[in-house]
């Protein structure tokens, strides 16, 4: 065979060994993770993991050729691409039959309709599409590599020419992607959110109540606030819906909200908000509650309704905007961000907290969902509060980035769960989820009280980096309820099926995934703050307010009166 008719036939015959690496990658994809994927979302997924399984496999028979080792041919070739190829069909097949069946194994555990039968057909269709689309996308690269190492073999030896043009092509593709597109795209996407916060709201005029944050005696602009301020201010319980719900005189609880274009650096907006709650009185309140905000904003109106019902409004809560993105975007791209702030505004309250006699200060707690957490928990300097420490914290949604989540889950009995660990007898830390309150520790607290509020189905919790290369923890112990006992576990496939859960959290209904509600905060709020003359029955009643499945806020039948928004 001429040499050139060997490389022609060499480049047909051993793309069949990747197609083999892609289909297995495809069949692993079909597989259940912690969110249901509609046909739409899986055939994408499906089509992507199948070109990355193709792409590794070419790239392994890249550097087998650079270093110039020898290949099969003729009939061993043949044979060895039917011994990979085969098989790999069979198990793409037979995962599409049971693709519908391990769809709906988790559809069934959150709460949703199962899916129809030719879920599996359009799968397989537009992630066949997809995978065309992206094989002709390498084979751009592929060209554009061929001619870069052409050039360079002009000047040096033809393999570190075959090197030299690999590592070059790799750096393109990354400082384009990472300093050139992403960058641009975010900085037009935090854009595109800060504008859209006011052009999408409604004209709201400022508070006319002195008393509130915004209003023409406030020191915080109304007007910088954007919708998920404007939002919280405006939101929650007055002083008549909670004695209504109490029979009891109540306060109308304080609430401020600085925000992002208030002022220029965190450390500025930090002071406008301790500024505001000393005009307000805040430092008299019985609770003062640091709360930070999610990416876009946005603070969960069900963490603290409740909170103000139990403890009849007498509750001051702070909270300062340090993005517009969505969570996941700010956070992989903002991530300074929203520690600085949550840091500066920490450092401000609590440093005029602790100037203040102990018998005549409130009760500090923080608290925070999702991203929120993640930075109220950065904030959270044990250095700076131990011999003044804060009252607890409530922290719902942990990112599976966040340190001091990370610590206490590593600190877990052995015997208990990764998803609802048991540190210690629950002295400083305790975990609750929609089936388990923080309450069945037996142990009595220590000097603060924090509790993790977590769903098993929350990918914001559970997405593990590891999961690349090996099975994460919790998916080595029995399902939680939320969970389907299906899952398995593919290197690379896997973290990819939980990166997609990641931007799908929200998809789930109340109650499961990043749908935190608000009857799930009453019994971690009860534990952390101990509301005077507190019952069980107070708990349930305020749960049946709720409502079983309340996420942005509670509202009473009979009453027509809501907690929230």
């Amino acid at each position: 065979m001429a040499e050139k008719d060997y490389h022609a036939f060499r480049e047909t015959h051993v793309s069949l060994l990747p197609l083999a690496v892609g289909l297995v990658f495809f069949a692993a994809s079909l597989t259940p993770s912690l969110i249901p994927r509609e046909w739409f979302v899986q055939g994408v997924l499906g089509g992507l993991v199948m070109a990355i399984g193709y792409m590794t496999g070419r790239f392994a028979l890249t550097l087998w050729r650079l270093a110039e080792l020898p290949l099969p041919r003729g009939r061993l070739a043949t044979a060895g691409d039917l011994l990979a190829l085969l098989p790999a069909i069979a198990i793409a097949v037979w995962n599409l039959f049971r693709a519908t069946d391990w769809q709906n194994s988790v559809r069934v555990r959150v709460a949703m309709e199962p899916t129809d039968g030719v879920h599996s057909l359009r799968v397989l269709l537009l992630a066949m599409l997809v995978f065309l689309l992206c094989f002709v996308l390498g084979r751009l690269v592929q060209r554009f590599y061929d001619l870069l190492r052409d050039r360079l073999d002009i000047v040096m030896r033809r393999r570190t020419a075959n090197l030299l043009g690999l590592v070059a092509i790799g750096a393109i593709l990354f400082i384009g992607t990472r300093e050139g597109i992403l960058p641009a795209a975010m900085d037009a996407a935090d854009d595109f959110y800060e504008t859209g916060q006011d052009l999408f709201d409604p004209e709201i005029s400022p508070p006319a109540d002195p008393r509130m944050a915004g209003s023409v005696a406030s020191l915080v602009d109304w007007g910088a606030m954007g919708r998920p301020g404007r939002d919280f201010i405006r939101g929650g319980p007055d002083e008549n819906m909670i004695s209504a719900f109490t029979g009891r005189t109540a306060k109308k609880p304080i609430r401020v909200y600085v925000g992002r274009a208030q002022a220029e650096t965190p450390e500025e907006r930090a002071e406008v908000a301790l500024a505001e709650l000393k005009r307000l009185g805040a430092f008299e309140r019985k609770i003062l509650i640091v709360a930070s905000p999610t990416g876009t904003g946005w603070l969960d109106p069900g963490a603290h309704g409740t909170i103000e019902y139990m403890h009849d409004g007498d509750i001051a809560t702070v909270a300062v905007q340090y993005s517009y993105l969505q969570s996941p975007l700010a956070l992989i791209f903002e991530t300074a961000s929203g520690l600085d702030q949550a840091s500066a505004t920490m450092h401000a309250v609590y440093s005029y907290w602790t100037s203040l006699p102990p018998d005549r200060r409130p009760a500090f707690y923080l608290a925070g969902i999702s991203l929120g957490a993640w930075s109220s928990m950065y904030s959270f300097d044990i250095f700076q509060m131990v011999n003044d420490p804060i009252n607890g914290a409530l922290w719902a949604g942990p990112p599976f980035p966040s340190d001091l989540w990370r610590r206490a889950v590593a600190a877990r009995k052995t015997d208990s769960p990764y998803v609802l660990p048991q540190v210690g007898e629950g002295e400083l830390f305790r975990f609750a989820s929609q089936f388990a309150d923080p309450h069945e520790h037996g142990a009595p607290w220590g000097r603060m009280r924090i509790v993790f509020l977590q769903y098993a189905s929350d990918p914001i919790v559970f997405f593990d980096p590891g999961a690349i290369w090996r099975r994460p923890v919790w998916m080595r112990e029995p399902p939680a309820p939320d969970v389907s006992p299906d899952l398995s576990f593919m290197p690379v496939v896997t973290q990819f099926q939980l990166a997609l859960d990641m931007a799908l959290s929200k998809e789930l209904p109340r109650g499961y995934g990043h749908n935190y509600v608000a009857r799930d905060y009453i019994d971690a709020w009860v534990e952390v703050t101990r509301p005077e003359g507190w019952t069980a029955a107070d708990t349930e009643q305020l749960k049946a307010w709720c409502g079983p499945q309340s996420g942005h806020g509670c509202h009473n039948e009979k009453t027509g009166l809501s907690l929230g928004r």
